[in-house]
């Protein structure tokens, strides 16, 4: 459970916040003006009645010793997770001016949903023990021979519609418009095979999208092929990288594994969302591992997915992994403890190192973005300012990924090198928060690395140990 007098920071609680919106309204309730009869159990549980625009105040619940993650309970009508009251009284706790008082007893409709909460999480852990009653395995074979089949005609039809495309030219795309790949990607949704509708899509957004539009789709298209490649020739493929294939496919797997139990500090929490679904993704560190593991959780369109664990602290808690070769994402099973504040951080590499672990990921995962990695002793500054100190010799790390003169990167401070950041990067508020916190001197900097640049995610000055998360 949590330290008695260990409290977050804002900007652990911030963190949470499912969106920009969520963040400042939260911000504002962050004062002792609107709440009342306010409390803590001093074992992860705060209440409080917060004031609002009606008669009745809203009655608001935080439980951070939640085995899985962080939950919440509000009477307000708000649909977002936590709300902009949740996060408010998180705020008024986390000042730790005596708003919120520790060791007391929760009122009675607080008690009743904590007890609640304790009972299920009692349930869960009852039921995970027992020894799980098995599925008729002949049936689940049957199944899972018809989808191979699906995929397999799927993923053959696909191959001739990319032999079509190339031998009539990539010119021609921009003349198909984008009905005819949302009409290829129906076919891979019939297929059942998500993964590749998913690339199909993206397809379709590239021409026109901009200078260099071929030699991109271009580049598309031959990693679409090899996926296709990859599933028709799976049974040659070592086990690893056909468990990879299957997954970039759109079959659903399992974690499977012991468990390994560490002190995982939550480097970053993100979230990206399309039409169809908001993908949350948590990066952890193993500070007695050393090991980097991914957490994906999913919500409905327009709704944020319901775990999330604060930035910067540590959960003493189990892992298991996910097939695949250089598979990094894991499930989080049971938390032994609440999390905790620390000061440690994982080792940083410099940009030319950085560079060569993405590498050498793509080797198992041809179809893989970026690369989780932490830079040590690097300068945000601009590729122009870089080049003015350093006369001509120009930066070294920069070849091979996307990088234009006069744009942001993060050079490193003793030897002649650089990375640049991604496109999507210079246009984050977090680009501005990291060059303040910067202020021209080195940094350790935690990030994605892939083929169109780094993408910050969090940071520590010199000499701290707070993170600082930067989405």
């Amino acid at each position: 459970m949590t330290q008695q007098g260990v409290r977050w920071t804002a900007d652990q609680v911030l963190a949470l916040a499912p969106d920009a919106s969520s963040r400042k309204a939260g911000s504002k309730l962050g004062v002792a003006g609107p709440w009342s009869e306010a409390g803590s159990s001093g074992e992860g549980a705060m209440w409080g009645l917060c004031k609002g625009s009606g008669s009745k105040p809203y009655q608001t619940i935080v439980d951070i010793a939640d085995s899985a993650g962080p939950a919440y309970k509000c009477s307000c009508p708000s649909r977002k997770f936590p709300c902009k009251h949740a996060l408010g009284l998180l705020l008024v706790w986390a000042g730790a001016d005596g708003t919120v008082p520790e060791g007391g007893d929760p009122p009675a409709w607080a008690a009743e949903w904590l007890a609640a909460r304790r009972k299920r999480a009692d349930s869960k852990q009852s039921s995970a023990a027992a020894p799980a009653t098995s599925a008729d395995p002949e049936a689940a074979r049957r199944r899972a021979e018809k989808r191979a089949e699906r995929i397999t005609a799927g993923a053959t039809e696909l191959e001739q519609r990319l032999s079509d495309l190339l031998r009539g030219g990539t010119a021609s795309a921009e003349q198909m418009g984008y009905g005819l790949w949302e009409e290829t990607a129906a076919r891979m949704v019939d297929a059942q095979a998500p993964g590749l509708a998913a690339r199909v899509r993206e397809l379709g957004a590239i021409p026109s999208s901009g200078s260099g539009w071929p030699v991109r789709l271009l580049e598309e298209c031959a990693l679409l092929h090899l996926l296709d490649q990859g599933w028709l020739h799976r049974d040659r493929l070592p086990e690893g990288l056909a468990a990879t294939v299957r997954s970039r496919v759109g079959l659903p797997s399992q974690p499977e594994g012991p468990p390994v139990r560490d002190h995982w500090v939550v480097l970053a929490q993100y979230d990206t969302a399309d039409s169809r679904l908001t993908t949350r993704r948590i990066w952890l560190y193993g500070t007695e591992s050393g090991r980097t593991a991914l957490l994906l959780s999913y919500g409905a369109a327009g709704r944020a997915p319901a775990l999330a664990l604060p930035v910067g602290l540590a959960l003493d808690a189990e892992v298991t992994g996910y097939p695949g070769a250089g598979q990094l994402r894991v499930e989080l099973g049971e938390q032994f403890a609440a999390p905790t504040p620390t000061t440690q951080r994982p080792p940083g590499v410099r940009p030319e190192e950085a560079v060569a672990r993405y590498g050498a990921a793509l080797r198992d995962d041809p179809w893989l973005e970026s690369w989780p990695v932490t830079l040590a002793e690097v300068i945000p500054a601009r590729t122009q300012d870089v080049r003015d100190a350093r006369g001509t010799r120009g930066t070294r790390g920069t070849q091979g990924l996307q990088g234009t003169h006069g744009s942001w990167q993060l050079a490193d401070a003793t030897t002649d090198s650089a990375l640049p950041l991604a496109p999507s990067a210079t246009s984050r508020p977090g680009l501005w928060r990291l060059i303040a916190l910067s202020g021209g001197a080195p940094l350790t900097v935690f990030g994605e690395c892939g083929h169109r640049g780094f993408t910050p995610l969090a940071a520590w000055p010199k000499d701290s140990g707070e993170t600082v998360s930067l989405c």
